[in-house]
């Protein structure tokens, strides 16, 4: 028993101290908010990939996207509005693909419903990939649901002032939480085991809740082949 232990060289005895709750950790819960949150980022910035799921609040609009990205663009899935469209980028090169309904006006301008040949037009684009140009205005939009470092900055940004929360497990794994404003700011919950990668975030204002998963974890990143694709040139078809 630990009140009869006899320690006979130094004639000591006593019970051992309490267990270090940063033992066998990456050491983040011994560190300020501002030193995590700083650490985090980093990790994040210099990992080759990651993957994003769950619901982005932006400008009014509620979009539930499960991405995959890295340095070279990204593939994954974005749901708006009732729609879910896959959007592909590779290099410069940003592509859509969507069923027909996602291609047909619901309405056009004078309130009537889409003629047989909107139809016509959205089956030929039904499980098509269709280049987005850069020059298009969808361009921006869409190619920022697929680019790393952009949502990545702007995402793990916590605001007011940052704050050490409780310690947890998310996904499975050991994690520590930091927000901004007592959450008002945003929540990020940081691994306590190997790198200190971001793991779950409650964006500020209610702006959505996202997991990040499969740290450097690569994968496949092509562009379709032809008959897979549609190039409209320099503007998409409107919808």
């Amino acid at each position: 028993m630990c009140a009869g232990l006899v320690v006979a060289v130094t004639g000591l005895t006593g019970c051992s101290s309490e267990e270090d709750p940063d033992a066998g950790t990456n050491g983040m819960g011994k560190l300020s908010a501002a030193k995590i949150q700083s650490k985090t980022r980093a990790a994040a910035d210099a990992a080759s990939a990651v993957r994003l799921s769950g619901n982005l609040v932006s400008k009014g609009h509620t979009y539930k996207i499960d991405m995959r990205l890295k340095g070279e663009g990204g593939t994954g899935s974005v749901t708006s509005k009732g729609e879910t469209f896959q959007l592909l980028r590779v290099g410069k090169h940003l592509f859509l693909k969507a069923d027909s309904a996602f291609w047909t006006h619901e309405e056009a301008k004078d309130g009537e419903k889409p003629g047989t040949a909107d139809d016509q037009a959205a089956a030929k684009l039904d499980g098509k990939y269709v280049k987005v140009p850069e020059e298009d205005a969808a361009y921006g939009r869409l190619s920022g649901f697929t680019d790393k470092d952009d949502l990545l900055a702007g995402m793990l940004a916590l605001h007011g002032k940052l704050a050490v929360g409780d310690r947890g497990t998310t996904d499975g794994k050991p994690s520590i939480e930091i927000n901004g404003d007592e959450g008002a700011g945003g929540t990020l919950d940081v691994s306590l085991k190997g790198k200190p990668y971001p793991l779950r975030l409650e964006r500020a204002g209610d702006a959505g809740m996202l997991r990040l998963s499969d740290w450097g974890r690569d994968f496949k990143l092509s562009e379709p082949d032809k008959d897979e694709m549609v190039d409209y040139g320099e503007q998409l078809p409107q919808s």
